[in-house]
């Protein structure tokens, strides 16, 4: 495998992984009041511009890690929504 494949492997399994925590702490506390919907927002377009991208570039790295970085970001909203305004009653 070539270096800089590696390397972009790695990178995207560091930065995938990094979102995680958050969504355990989020389930755990039944709580997302302390994220903002304009950073969700923000990051769920971003993200799916990076997994266009990494489409057409036929780009496994940055495709992959990105998939799984934006289905916890949606994740995230989901909880946001359900946690923080469906079950205030």
């Amino acid at each position: 495998m070539d270096l800089f494949l590696f390397t972009g492997y790695i990178g995207g399994f560091c930065t995938t992984l990094a979102f995680f925590p958050q969504v355990l702490r989020t389930w755990k506390r039944r709580s997302a009041r302390d994220l903002s919907w304009g950073l969700l927002f923000l990051l769920i377009i971003g993200v799916f511009l990076w997994i266009v991208y990494g489409v057409d570039k036929k780009d496994m790295a940055v495709t992959g890690a990105n998939f799984v970085t934006e289905c916890f970001l949606v994740s995230l909203a989901g909880m946001k929504w359900w946690f923080d305004y469906r079950c205030r009653g």
